[in-house]
């Protein structure tokens, strides 16, 4: 089932979408307590024999309220959407985000999006889902509203991990900051993955051997600069197992833009203008700078070995991880 995106919030709606469950809610990073939300919609959706949709929001509020410091995306809406695809909706909905949507009241939110537009059975959320001008609107009144226009509101507590925290984006944010790949794969349940258009670069890396697909990331992207292993997806599908640093490269310049630069292993070829995916697998090491390019190369040659080794044994977290980083 394709995902349908809807972005313009005047267009009307297929009538073939309408009537669903809605699940609502940014979701940013579509982690394993996102999951419990939607899940639950998808349960419905199925029971009902009605169509499973999900309303997030574009761009995130959070970057709207506080321009000066948008949020660290774990997620951008392709990825996102893909992300939803594979556990099986059939519609997105990234519906715009503004200051003029954010002064709405949380009565025309209810009338005008989910009575009028999406005509919704049913909506599905977090406990602590809140909506409308100054977040006036809350559970109570989403309950309210829903016995109001007739449709059911399904509220699903917070999920929490083995060692019973609460899975919160902010906290899978903190890892990434601190090159925590792994613990962070266990929160999202598949591997933190990047997307960016390859770029033109110096062609260093080609001279050294270590030829690089760069990729230039959002600003606010606050990953831990240093050498990690990775698997590369190009838009055909194809995976490639390699070792990217992501960093300023301090051997080769001074106070250069970060940049993420990959070298796939056993492949030749050209990349360059192809928006590929770079998902996260291990934390190899700091970013250091060395007293010329031979020791970078030594380096570089052992950082290749760490990387195939710790690839040659991994396996699926789960369906999430097998759809973005694994074959089939």
């Amino acid at each position: 089932m394709t995902v349908f995106h809807r972005n313009e919030k005047k267009e009307p709606l297929p009538e073939t979408l309408k009537g669903g469950v809605v699940a609502i809610g940014n979701f940013d990073g579509v982690h394993r307590g996102h999951r419990s939300v939607l899940e639950r919609a998808l349960s419905l959706a199925q029971e009902r024999g009605v169509p499973a949709l999900v309303l997030t929001f574009e761009p995130h509020p959070r970057t709207v309220f506080r321009p000066g410091s948008p949020v660290f995306r774990l997620t951008p809406a392709p990825l996102k959407a893909r992300l939803l695809e594979a556990m099986g909706f059939g519609c997105v909905i990234d519906y715009p985000f503004d200051e003029d949507f954010a002064d709405r009241s949380a009565e025309e939110f209810i009338q005008t999006i989910l009575v009028d537009w999406l005509d919704a059975a049913a909506v599905v959320t977090g406990f602590d889902f809140h909506f409308g001008k100054g977040r006036e609107g809350g559970p109570a009144f989403l309950m309210a509203s829903g016995e109001k226009h007739g449709f059911t509101v399904a509220l699903v507590d917070a999920f929490r991990d083995e060692n019973v925290e609460v899975i919160s984006s902010s906290r899978i944010r903190t890892l990434l900051t601190e090159g925590h790949v792994s613990e962070a794969a266990g929160l999202l349940g598949y591997r933190f993955t990047v997307e960016a258009e390859v770029i033109g670069g110096e062609k260093l890396g080609r001279q050294l051997g270590y030829p690089t697909a760069n990729m230039q990331l959002p600003p606010e992207v606050d990953l831990k600069a240093g050498i990690y292993a990775v698997r590369f997806r190009r838009p055909d599908g194809s995976l490639h197992d390699g070792v990217a640093s992501y960093g300023r490269r301090p051997t080769v310049t001074q106070n250069g833009a970060p940049l993420l630069e990959t070298f796939l292993f056993d492949f030749s070829g050209s990349l360059y203008g192809e928006i590929c995916a770079v998902s996260f697998f291990g934390y190899l090491r700091e970013e250091l700078k060395f007293d010329g390019l031979e020791p970078l190369v030594v380096q570089m040659k052992r950082d290749e070995e760490e990387a195939r080794a710790l690839l040659s044994g991994v396996t699926p977290l789960g369906a999430l991880d097998r759809a973005i980083c694994f074959h089939g």
